[in-house]
């Protein structure tokens, strides 16, 4: 089927457009179509197709986390073994969305997303046949890699093809696919397994993101102003150690894993501590407990109004603050007490992740791409990192101890916003002898 258009046809030579840094000879004047933007012919098949994918990649990279009590129970293995399933899964993506965003640079964003979705799709429909806790394991990497090719060049898709005004937002909705995915996949995964078994559950997961994938096949619009490049390693490492040398951009990529850290510790651990006493719920009331997901799904999408107002400085301290008063709420042994920290701790981390990851998209001028691929490397670097310590401290010393984790974390993430306004002061103050 032909790609689908975006009804947009006005057309304007953009002789500044950046040139793509994986290209090996100097790029013409590029012929730039308008930009969509809500309310022109395109921007809602783009906005749903992108949601679709965001669904998709959430329920499949997040798919064992709900059943990690069920898995340990079946292999019997720990927790901390159990979470290698989760982990495995977003540190794969985390070393692989580097090179694949490399490749959408030559093969386009459109392509590249496509591909990835249905290769992940395939191992989705695999796991749940997995004969060993080691075969799931590696089959959830593999899931991971071919996952790597979707954020980078989704994120890399908006900046070509959005407006800047509308960027945020736009970027905003495919964080609030993200946590859809995350939330109907747990729920699912929970009932389902409740009454059939946690290989059904992952099934019932690989079908949901097989019929995301085929929406978005339909949906997603033509990439109007990508400007494919050949590959050149070394014009890649030369981009990258420009964005690493970048103090703002490297700021942005620590929060944006800071905060990843603490909701990988949460909601991987959060399960086998419900299902415990004193609370002792059943896997489909835990499975449940995700909808408080759809907090994410607002916090994520009202970020560009929060940074209107606030700046985004002060979009990320009010994050961190809702972040932390969830943490501290959730100790209680109330369930209600719990309840409300989890939606504490999910509106904080989805309003911080949307406003980080819009930022590096409006920092890098150019190499979007791998800004970008940088950015969800950090990100999901800190997903595997919480993951994997949350479940070791919840071991060794319980809900507490994976709490405590969470607040050095966010006390990680208030230090570099607090360095990142200073520095800003700083260069304020230095501007000002030279406009007098």
């Amino acid at each position: 089927m032909p790609p689908a258009s975006t009804g947009a046809s006005t057309i304007v030579v953009d002789a500044s457009a950046p040139q793509s840094p994986v290209t090996t000879t100097a790029a013409p004047a590029a012929i730039t179509h308008e930009r969509l933007e809500p309310g022109r012919p395109g921007y809602r098949r783009m906005s749903l197709a992108l949601f679709a994918a965001g669904v998709a990649a959430f329920a499949l990279l997040y798919s064992t986390q709900a059943l990690l009590p069920a898995v340990s129970a079946s292999f019997d293995a720990s927790a901390g073994q159990a979470s290698w399933t989760v982990s495995a899964a977003t540190g794969a993506l985390a070393l692989f969305v580097l090179p694949l965003s490399a490749l959408s640079e030559r093969f386009g964003r459109r392509q590249m997303m496509t591909a990835s979705l249905a290769i992940a799709v395939l191992v989705g429909l695999l796991v749940p046949f997995a004969p060993s806790m080691g075969a799931l394991i590696a089959l959830r990497a593999v899931q991971g890699a071919a996952l790597a090719g979707l954020p980078a060049s989704a994120m890399a898709y908006l900046a070509e093809e959005v407006r800047p005004k509308a960027l945020i937002a736009a970027i905003g909705l495919f964080v609030a696919g993200n946590s859809i995915g995350g939330m109907s996949g747990r729920i699912l995964t929970g009932w389902v397994a409740q009454a059939w078994g946690w290989r059904a559950a992952l099934a019932a997961v690989g079908l949901l993101a097989l019929a995301c994938a085929v929406a978005f096949h339909f949906l997603i619009p033509k990439a109007r102003n990508f400007r494919p490049g050949s590959l050149n390693p070394k014009a890649l490492a030369r981009t990258v150690a420009t964005h690493l040398a970048d103090p703002l951009l490297v700021r942005l990529y620590a929060i944006g894993a800071l905060f990843m850290t603490v909701f990988g510790a949460v909601y991987t651990v959060i399960g086998y501590r419900l299902v415990e006493e004193p609370f002792s719920l059943p896997q489909g009331v835990i499975g449940s407990i995700f909808l408080v997901y759809l907090v994410g799904t607002v916090s994520s999408a009202a970020a560009g109004r929060l940074v209107a107002r606030l700046g985004r400085r002060g979009a990320l301290y009010l994050a961190v603050s809702t972040t932390t008063a969830g943490l501290l709420l959730s100790l209680a042994d109330q369930l209600a007490a719990v309840l409300l920290g989890l939606v504490l701790i999910t509106a904080g981390f989805f309003a911080g992740h949307a406003v980080a990851s819009s930022s590096v998209s409006r920092t890098a001028t150019t190499g979007r791409a791998q800004a970008s691929a940088l950015y969800q490397s950090a990100y999901y670097l800190g997903s595997s990192a919480g993951g994997t310590l949350g479940a070791v401290a919840f071991h060794a010393g319980g809900w507490t101890a994976t709490v405590a984790l969470g607040l050095l974390a966010v006390l990680g993430v208030v230090s570099i916003t607090l360095y990142g306004t200073r520095v800003a002061r700083a260069e304020r103050r230095a501007l000002v002898p030279a406009t007098r």
